[in-house]
């Protein structure tokens, strides 16, 4: 794995030699990071490192990073286990020292770096804290009203919670005791309910109550990467006026040409083969190079155009999407675009993507059509103006009035962009479409 650029400020290296012991601090691994997790420490406590080992294994929003040190030293203590949780950067995670140094003082090092942290989170404990006594002086009003409103009969009362538990494990609300007001059946009651011993069909009294059948799913915590995804997506879809363009391309001359290519490329490297994702992306570069306005990004004030089109390409991993990116496509072949594309997704799906491999971007492709998906809708990744969604080539009835029946079997590929109507209008949208469908039905354009 390429290792990490050196990160890692003071604690790790400096002229002067340490004589005491150090905090090690969550580094941020991109300007936009302001929390990570831990997924693994390659050195325990007590342990010896030197420059350029691998300390540990930080988990950002987007992928396992490797941290590296850039001095000798000793891993004291660890303050953040493996599989912390959303440490904010900047807070310490480690304590560190050199051979000589005094470890005494670890523990008590370890303690204000606790200290620290709970004095930045208690503002905000004590505006939590306040709102229940503010609740508590109308919550009696609330409850004597309860109690004269309560109606007569059969109808039993039960907080949402306890009626959708009981509803979950099958325990009938009218044979649960309450404990709330007048007899209000709580979330407690339900899990506390045991069936009664003495029912006719029941088990004897020596018999040991049945247990409460598990529930059908399973509750899976959410991960830094999909929470940002998460986030970000539907920012996009609530502040980005989207809209979106459809067309079919004719596909034929691209699925001869690629194949006049991988036979020669076969001869050279037998592992060597262009996709039709390649040309896709090639001619997404050569379009945006004749639009330029669609290889931009809003800026609030300002509308940025680039000069390059460095495309994200959409990738599924196990953790999620993911978009790496390739640089400057417009001025790459089809060759060194494909194994580009090859070793990013790769290493997407292993989650060792650099920082640099997937921030940024200035346009992105998703290709759905690996899963026979016909047909989709994509939402743009700000700051970008476009997403280009591509769905499957199938076989379809053309027009052909040089064919005798004025028609031929024709391999198709529908694709839609979604722009951002902010900096990409209409018909800007459309002249860009129209050029990249252009290029994928005459891809010689792309040699000259």
């Amino acid at each position: 794995m390429a290792s990490l650029a050196r990160i890692l400020s003071r604690q790790f290296h400096g002229s002067a030699r340490r004589h005491a012991l150090s905090k090690f601090t969550m580094p941020a691994m991109s300007p936009t990071m302001t929390e990570g997790g831990i997924a693994q420490w390659k050195k325990k406590e007590g342990e010896s490192y030197a420059a350029g080992d691998v300390l540990l294994e930080i988990e950002t929003d987007k992928a396992t990073i490797d941290v590296e040190a850039q001095d000798d030293g000793i891993l004291v203590k660890i303050i953040a286990p493996d599989g912390a949780k959303g440490v904010q950067v900047g807070s310490a995670i480690g304590i560190v020292g050199e051979e000589g140094d005094d470890f005494s003082g670890a523990d008590k090092l370890a303690s204000e770096a606790a200290s620290e942290k709970q004095a930045e989170q208690t503002p905000a404990k004590k505006e939590e804290t306040s709102a229940p006594k503010e609740e508590s002086k109308s919550e009696a009003p609330a409850k004597q009203e309860t109690k004269a409103d309560l109606p007569q009969g059969d109808r039993i009362f039960a907080s949402p919670i306890a009626k959708k538990i009981a509803l979950e494990r099958g325990i009938p609300l009218a044979k649960v005791k309450g404990s709330g007001p007048s007899g209000r059946i709580l979330r407690e009651d339900v899990e506390k309910y045991q069936p009664s011993a003495l029912a006719a069909t029941g088990p004897t009294a020596g018999s040991p109550a049945p247990s409460a059948p598990s529930p059908d799913y399973i509750d899976i915590p959410v991960s830094n990467m999909r929470r940002t995804i998460g986030a970000r997506l539907t920012q996009s879809k609530q502040e980005v006026p989207h809209y979106y363009l459809t067309v079919d391309i004719n596909m034929d001359k691209v699925i001869k040409l690629r194949e006049v290519f991988n036979k020669s490329l076969a001869e050279k490297d037998k592992s060597a083969k262009l996709s039709v994702n390649d040309f896709i992306l090639k001619a997404s570069a050569l379009a945006l190079a004749d639009v330029p306005e669609a290889n931009s990004a809003w800026l609030g004030e300002t509308i940025r155009q680039y000069k390059k089109a460095d495309i994200s390409v959409a990738v599924a991993t196990p953790n999620g999407l993911i978009t790496p990116i390739v640089k400057d496509v417009g001025a790459k072949g089809l060759a060194t675009i494909s194994a580009e594309i090859k070793a990013l997704a790769k290493k997407a799906r292993d989650g060792k993507l650099q920082p640099q491999e997937y921030q940024g971007g200035t346009f992105t492709v998703s290709n759905l059509g690996m899963f026979g998906i016909s047909h989709f809708t994509a939402i743009i990744n700000p700051p970008q103006s476009c997403i280009l969604a591509i769905g499957a080539t199938e076989a379809k009835l053309t027009p052909a009035p040089e064919e005798e029946r004025g028609y031929k079997v024709s391999n198709v590929m529908k694709v839609t962009l979604s722009s951002d109507h902010r900096t990409v209008d209409g018909a800007v949208g459309a002249r860009w479409i129209s050029a990249f469908k252009g290029y994928l039905e005459n891809p010689l354009t792309f040699m000259l």
